[in-house]
């Protein structure tokens, strides 16, 4: 079940929030848990067992390392351990046996050994790196730990943020799990929030899928540098309104419940550097990095060759953590050979730059990024450069591809994605609010119905589009 689906937003939400607000406040955090078991088995049947037991080992783990103080290095460290385990056997077995081991064992003449496809339970990476946060947060004494089972299983099964974030960490919302406030404003900005976010999705990342989709499935041979780079800026498009716009439906919808959940992106695609760029991009994930292994590491305060170490080791896992592949690999060292750049003197010259310098080469590294995240092999990443770089196909296959649609969807893209669209937006309802406040207020919901109408309009009309993130 998605939140871009005519069966959550016709059916499972409106039943969800209208028991949830008419049950006592008792019985309303029994009520979360046991509709987002439901939200979370309905795609994934029995994996929903994964789940339970992650919360209920935390939820236990994270009580010893509190009451066994003489203990806790040692519990803390089964703990994370016993995460990892998990995350490493349903993600990254068959990759470390198929990519990594037969290779071995074909260079020493041993016979090649091969399992079965191993299922990856849906949003598995999210929800893991979310109980290791937890136990360390414990561990570290910045939150005490939740002595409620039904509470903590709560939040970590919460289903607007189940699946593909953000990442919420407990310390953050430790207090709204047992004594939250629901308002009329916060659930009027969650729906707000949340119709935001739906639109993203579907009236613009949707789309910008099927033209992605459609040249990257180009064969090499029909690859000219012209469709190459449409097809690189249609798919950064599309990744960034399809997360974001799951972020944002998330973060309304969390908001309807009285929870608020901290901003995920803010617009990166405005950034000056790939350092600027991944303060605004996926920023849970990011943050999470940065406290959990980046400090811990030694982050920017030790010597030189630390220092990068310790950005290639975090680049590295978050390309892994994005999928068990060599492209994914790939990227993460991408990422973080600018970054490294930049740490070690690159970033005085990017600064004397003319900003909108600044911007191109911050665009030209991101979007480079963005292709070895969108293929399959390093072969197929190799043909994109190279068409890139003008080595392209001769004869480009222009044929329905420069579409009226294109145009008119790939513009708006471009507008909101640079910030243009909110301060549009903005200097509009000043300017009405100065006149009639309520008039302000009649357009805004007119605007909010109308985008809704739409979205259920285009999901009647087309097929299921799952969000990209939901692989991670």
């Amino acid at each position: 079940m998605v939140f871009s689906s005519l069966i959550f937003l016709c059916l499972f939400l409106p039943v969800v929030l209208g028991a949830y607000f008419l049950l006592p406040r008792f019985a309303r955090n029994w009520w979360l848990l046991i509709a987002s078991l439901l939200f979370y088995a309905w795609g994934e049947g029995w994996y929903v067992l994964v789940m339970v037991w992650t919360f209920a080992f935390n939820w236990g783990m994270a009580l010893a390392i509190e009451r066994f103080q003489a203990r806790s290095r040692t519990i803390l460290a089964l703990a994370i351990a016993a995460n990892l385990a998990l995350l490493v056997f349903w993600k990254y077995t068959n990759f470390l046996v198929d990519g990594a081991l037969n290779p071995l064992l074909a260079l020493v003449g041993a016979p090649a050994l091969h399992i079965d496809h191993i299922h990856l339970p849906i949003g598995i990476s999210f929800f893991v790196f979310q109980a290791i946060s937890y136990v360390i947060d414990v561990h570290r004494k910045d939150v005490p730990a939740s002595r409620s089972l039904v509470g903590f299983g709560m939040y970590k099964a919460l289903f607007p943020q189940l699946i593909a974030g953000p990442i919420v960490r407990y310390k953050d919302v430790a207090h709204e799990i047992y004594e939250r406030r629901e308002t009329i404003e916060m659930f009027r900005e969650g729906v707000r929030r949340f119709c935001a976010g739906l639109a993203k999705k579907v009236i613009i990342a949707d789309v910008m899928a099927g033209f992605a989709d459609r040249i990257f499935g180009l064969p090499a041979s029909e690859l000219s540098t012209g469709v190459a780079w449409i097809g690189v800026v249609c798919y950064a498009l599309q990744i960034y309104f399809d997360f974001s716009g799951y972020s944002d439906m998330a973060i309304g919808i969390g908001r309807m419940f009285g929870f608020h959940f901290r901003e995920n992106f803010n617009h990166p695609y405005v950034a000056q550097s790939v350092g600027d760029f991944w303060r605004r991009w996926h920023m849970s994930l990011s943050t999470w990095f940065r406290d959990y292994l980046y400090f811990p590491l030694g982050g920017s305060r030790c010597a030189p060759w630390k220092v990068a170490r310790n950005l290639f080791v975090v680049f590295v896992l978050c390309g892994l953590w994005h999928g068990a592949s060599w492209v994914f690999l790939a990227w993460g060292l991408w990422h973080g050979v600018f970054l490294a750049l930049e740490h070690f003197g690159m970033h005085t010259l990017i600064d004397r730059l003319w900003r909108p310098l600044r911007h191109g080469y911050c665009l030209l590294a991101v979007l480079g990024g963005w292709v070895l995240f969108r293929v399959e092999t390093l072969d197929q990443a190799r043909t994109w450069f190279t068409a890139m770089a003008g080595f392209g196909a001769r004869t480009p296959d222009w044929d329905g591809l420069i579409t009226r649609e294109l145009l008119i969807i790939g513009a708006l893209g471009l507008i909101f994605a640079f910030g243009w669209g909110r301060s549009l937006a903005g200097a509009a309802r000043a300017a009405i609010d100065r006149r009639a406040a309520w008039l302000g207020d009649v357009l805004e919901a007119a605007a909010i119905a109308a985008c809704l109408v739409w979205c259920i309009a285009a999901l009647t009309a087309n097929a299921y589009t799952p969000f990209i993130y939901f692989r991670f």
